[in-house]
């Protein structure tokens, strides 16, 4: 059976990542110990240790499994694509969630509120809006709600730059119930003081 709707294409990407996170400590995956580390073009110091799933322009962090907490890294999303690399702009959906070349601070964080919500995410509320600079980068910090196709609630918190005309995101997410009290101090800790790295591409 082809997986044509959107909703299949977002389960059947949820079943890779958890088979992906299953793995991490095998060929597919690593882990990575707190500390300092760089991501593409970008240094984070994290207070956690997370199972660390990498991909060409993306990569999928979580602690416990992606059901339980995952943090997403997308690098270099390029104009006219996908916030979160899913597609390049059609005709057809010309307010679809794409990138654009000199967005609003607010206009990013409706940019990631319409791909998650394109991602069958329900209810995607963002709040807390505010400037930030990661290092020499002025981006956006964010937190958020959400409700998955189960209905079980999710909150997190985001981090977005635009940098030589290229988007860089990070979402991160976890159930309200426990995983995200419970982490959301750290994660906090660690995309804030996000920096990128002088001279990378």
């Amino acid at each position: 059976m082809m997986l044509t709707t959107p909703r299949a294409r977002a389960l059947l990407l949820s079943l890779v990542f958890a088979l992906l996170a299953a793995c991490a400590s095998g060929p597919g995956g690593r882990l990575q110990v707190k500390g300092e580390t760089e991501v593409f073009d970008m240094t984070l110091e994290t207070p956690l240790d997370w199972a660390r799933i990498k991909s060409h322009r993306q990569e999928l962090w979580t602690v416990d499994g992606v059901l339980l907490n995952r943090l997403l890294v997308y690098s270099r999303v390029k104009p006219g694509e996908h916030v979160f690399q899913l597609a390049r702009e059609r005709r057809s959906r010309p307010d679809g969630p794409w990138y654009r070349v000199g967005m609003r601070l607010d206009e990013l964080q409706q940019l990631v509120v319409d791909g998650l919500a394109d991602q069958q995410w329900v209810g995607v509320d963002a709040s807390g809006l505010r400037p930030h600079r990661f290092g020499t980068v002025e981006g956006v910090r964010f937190d958020l709600r959400m409700t998955n196709p189960d209905g079980l609630i999710y909150e997190g918190t985001a981090a977005v730059a635009e940098r030589e005309g290229r988007l860089t995101v990070l979402v991160w997410m976890a159930p309200k119930e426990h995983y995200h009290g419970r982490d959301v101090a750290s994660v906090n800790a660690m995309l804030d003081g996000m920096r990128f790295n002088q001279g990378a591409n």
